[in-house]
C-alpha cells in the first residue's frame, strides 16, 4: 500500500522531471508559455493535444522540440488531400523469403510511433482523418482484422490551420472529442518576434537535450492518475459539463442561444485529468476548484457545437466557457443556501 510520504516523493520527482522538460523546450521555443504548459498537461495526463493557429507560429517546431526532449520513438504524418488511411496505419505487403517462399508481412505506418505529429491534420479528407480514431482512443490499430497495440507511452500532437482557410476539412466531432485539449497558438509579441528573428536568422542551434526517457514519462503519468480529487470538485466538473448542454435545466442563457450540442462524458473525464496534470506540474497532491476552471477552455472549446444562431452572432466557444464558469457555482446549491442563512 502506498503511503502519503511515498506518493509525495513520486510527486516531487514528477514535478522536477516536468520542470526539466519545460526548461529544455524553452531553449528552442520563444515565449508561448501558456501553449507549452498546456501541451505538457496533455503529456502528463496521457491525452492527445490539438494545436490550432495560423501558419508560421511554430506549432510544428513545438511538437518536434517536445519529441527531441523525450527519449521516445517519434514519427511524423504530413496530412494532404491525397493521403490514404493505409498511409497512416500501414498495410500488409507481399514479401519473398530467402528460400523463395512468399508471405504477407505487416509494414507499419507512422501511427506506430510513441510521439506522433499529425501535421496539418485538417488538410486530409475525413476518411483519412478517421484512421486515427482507434489508435487515439484504444491505443491500438486493427489492420486486416488483426489488432496491434501501440507502444506506450502513446501521444498524438496534431496541428491545424484555422478552419476558414482554403483547402481544409473540418475535423469530425468524434475525432475532436478524442483530443484531451485544443490549444490556441497566438501570434508573438514584438519582443518575442524580435527574439525569434534573432535566433532563426543566424547559425543553427544544437538540438535540445533528451531529458526524459520512457520510464520517467510513464512514472509521471502514473503519479497524475493518483492525484486526489475531492467529491465536491468532481461534482463541480460534472455541473460544468452538464450546463454546457442547452437541453439541461439551468443552463446559462448563452448556452441555450448559441450552442446546439454540449460536451459529453469525455469532456468531464478530460476536465478532471487535465486538472490533475496542473496539480502535478505544481507539485500538489490534490486538485482545486481553480484547477478545473483553469483547464476549462482548452478542454471544452472544441467539444461545444455552436447553433446557427451562435455562428451568425459570432459567439465563440471560449465566450460560452466563460459564461459557464461565471454561472456554475463551485459549491453545491445546498451549501450555498446554508452560507446565505
Amino acid at each position: 500500500m502506498t503511503t502519503t510520504g511515498d506518493f509525495q516523493k513520486r510527486l516531487d520527482r514528477a514535478r522536477e522531471a516536468s520542470a526539466r522538460l519545460k526548461d529544455a523546450i524553452g531553449q528552442v521555443i520563444v515565449g508561448q508559455g501558456e501553449v507549452v504548459e498546456q501541451a505538457l498537461w496533455g503529456l502528463v495526463a496521457g491525452g492527445h493535444v490539438l494545436l490550432e493557429g495560423a501558419p508560421g507560429l511554430g506549432k510544428t517546431l513545438l511538437v518536434r522540440t517536445i519529441a527531441s526532449c523525450l527519449d521516445l520513438k517519434f514519427s511524423r504524418i504530413q496530412f494532404t488531400p491525397d493521403l490514404m488511411p493505409s498511409d497512416v496505419t500501414g498495410t500488409n505487403i507481399l514479401v519473398t523469403s530467402a528460400d523463395g517462399s512468399r508471405h504477407f508481412a505487416l509494414h507499419k505506418g507512422p501511427i506506430f510511433g510513441q510521439v506522433v505529429l499529425a501535421d496539418e491534420i485538417n488538410r486530409a479528407t475525413p476518411k483519412t482523418q478517421s484512421s486515427l480514431l482507434e489508435a487515439m482512443q484504444e491505443h491500438a490499430c486493427t489492420i486486416a482484422g488483426v489488432r496491434h497495440a501501440m507502444e506506450e507511452p502513446f501521444f498524438v500532437l496534431a496541428t491545424e490551420n484555422p478552419i476558414e482557410m482554403e483547402g481544409t476539412y473540418p475535423l469530425p466531432e468524434a475525432q475532436l472529442d478524442r483530443f484531451l485539449l485544443k490549444v490556441i497558438v497566438p501570434s508573438p509579441t514584438e519582443d518575442e518576434m524580435t527574439e525569434i528573428l534573432t535566433r532563426t536568422t543566424g547559425q543553427p542551434k544544437d538540438a535540445p537535450p533528451r531529458v526524459l526517457d520512457r520510464d520517467e514519462v510513464l512514472a509521471i503519468r502514473s503519479a497524475c492518475r493518483d492525484v486526489a480529487v475531492a467529491e465536491p470538485i468532481m461534482r463541480f466538473a460534472s455541473r460544468l459539463v452538464r450546463a454546457s448542454d442547452p437541453a439541461t435545466q439551468g443552463a446559462p442563457d448563452l448556452v441555450k442561444r448559441a450552442i446546439r450540442y454540449g460536451a459529453g462524458v469525455r469532456g468531464g473525464q478530460s476536465l478532471v485529468l487535465a486538472a490533475k496534470a496542473v496539480s502535478v506540474l505544481e507539485g500538489r497532491a490534490h486538485v482545486s476548484f481553480g484547477d478545473v476552471q483553469r483547464v476549462a477552455k482548452p478542454v471544452l472549446r472544441h467539444r461545444l457545437i455552436r447553433s446557427f444562431e451562435g455562428e451568425a452572432d459570432g459567439v465563440t466557444t471560449d465566450q460560452v466557457v466563460d459564461a459557464l464558469i461565471e454561472s456554475v457555482p463551485a459549491r453545491p446549491e445546498n451549501v450555498e443556501q446554508a452560507i446565505r442563512r
